[in-house]
């Protein structure tokens, strides 16, 4: 392959250089299009065939349903690592040793505490308001209470704003749920592991001793893992375009968290379960609802099924829907809305309409389920979802801030009102 792509525009032709990244996907380098051609941009709605950046932390090939952190497959790290080795690896750059973990675990919990004053701000919100709100709202307050900005070229600082919102993150999703509850807030234990800790957090009630499921950790521990990052997804995305201006990190993720809360992103297992809910309604016939997402003329829309970036199966939902057979085995849950689930699976699993078009449940689908079977309100599911991609949004931070990337600032093509005289309000 020459390492020349050739544009044609007219009788002019111009050369732009080809780049190849490690696993062998090639990119057209076009920063120099515009100033070469006298003006000349592209247009990609969506960024669709677009790179923004060249990144070494995440690898996806939707085609063969590969996904890899920092080289290490999905696979092997949601059997074998914990949420807080995958986080350290995503961030750093390779899986840490024992003493590398404990140092970031001893210092992750040293500055897990979050000023008080931040409880008057969660408490002006109303039961009503919804988690993903109040979560981006406190994470931006964050910044008020740590006014010195980062100096991304020193290590030191670097890492110390890591693990300050290592820590004070799960707090703040703890707080959101337990503000959803109306339980007191809980700040768990600093002997417990981080997954551990954060199930004490949100589920411990005032009057009770609260045991740890292993079933239920293992399950969150590897939903955390697969959902920690996924390449230059919208949130992400927007984490490393805010962040390009050199705010600091804490307002950098504030955006992440807004751009995750929609339902075409991260509100897409919230969408799933009120999609059950919709089908139990009305009687919850699965078979009827298949053959309405199989009717083009319909409107309905099943939620949980197929991806947009994964051609194949999502090599996510395969080690997540184990962890979902075990939760429901295991807490012995006798609720409708997850029995249509599992019909629907089934129904999906089997129908040649759905296996033909590649259209598998996806981890929202079974992310969502396990967190209906654990209790955790649907409105907070986006936030767990949060919970998981915060690793990855600080290593995309931090990457972007390491290359000293320009900021971001994307072209576009007018398409508005010629130019035309101002008309006095009396004459119009």
């Amino acid at each position: 392959m020459s390492d020349i792509a050739k544009l044609q525009i007219g009788d002019k032709s111009y050369e732009l250089p080809l780049i190849k990244g490690t696993e062998n996907e090639v990119a057209i380098d076009i920063k120099s299009l515009r100033g070469s051609t006298n003006g000349i941009i592209t247009l990609d709605p969506g960024f669709k065939n677009t790179g923004s950046c060249e990144s070494a932390i995440t690898f996806l090939d939707g085609e063969k349903g590969i996904l890899r952190y920092r080289g290490y497959p999905i696979e092997q790290l949601a059997e074998n690592a914990s949420f807080l080795e995958v986080s350290y690896a995503l961030i750093f750059g390779d899986l840490p040793t024992k003493e590398q973990l404990d140092k970031f675990h001893a210092d992750i919990k040293e500055m897990s505490v979050v000023d008080d004053d931040v409880k008057k701000i969660l408490d002006a919100f109303p039961k009503s308001a919804h988690p993903m709100g109040i979560l981006s709202s406190l994470t931006s307050a964050l910044t008020a209470f740590n006014p010195s900005s980062v100096n991304t070229d020193s290590e030191e600082q670097v890492y110390k704003a890591v693990v300050k919102i290592m820590g004070k993150f799960p707090v703040l999703v703890a707080y959101t749920m337990r503000k959803k509850l109306g339980l007191p807030l809980n700040y768990g234990s600093t002997s417990l592991g981080y997954v551990d800790n954060m199930l004490k957090m949100m589920f411990e009630k005032p009057n009770e001793d609260y045991s740890i499921n292993p079933v239920i950790k293992n399950a969150l521990d590897k939903l955390l893992i697969l959902h920690a990052d996924h390449e230059q997804n919208c949130s992400t995305s927007t984490v490393r375009i805010a962040g390009s201006s050199h705010v600091g990190l804490f307002a950098s993720l504030s955006t992440g968290i807004s751009a995750l809360w929609g339902p075409l992103h991260g509100g897409a297992n919230q969408a799933v379960l009120e999609m059950l809910e919709a089908i139990k309604e009305d009687g919850g016939d699965t078979k009827k609802y298949m053959a309405k997402a199989k009717d083009k003329s319909d409107p309905f829309r099943l939620m949980g099924f197929g991806h947009r970036v994964y051609k194949n199966f999502d090599p996510r939902a395969k080690i997540i829907k184990k962890a979902a057979d075990e939760v429901l085995t295991q807490l012995g849950v006798e609720d409708p809305i997850l029995e249509i689930a599992k019909g629907l699976e089934k129904e999906a699993l089997s129908d040649p309409y759905f296996v033909e078009r590649k259209l598998y449940p996806n981890v929202d689908f079974y992310s969502g389920i396990i967190y209906r079977a654990m209790g955790i309100p649907v409105e907070m599911f986006t936030v767990m979802f949060a919970l998981g991609r915060l690793p990855g949004w600080i290593a995309q931070w931090k990457e972007m801030r390491s290359r000293k990337e320009p900021i971001g600032r994307p072209r576009q093509i007018y398409i508005g009102e010629n130019e035309r005289p101002f008309v006095t309000i009396d004459k119009r």
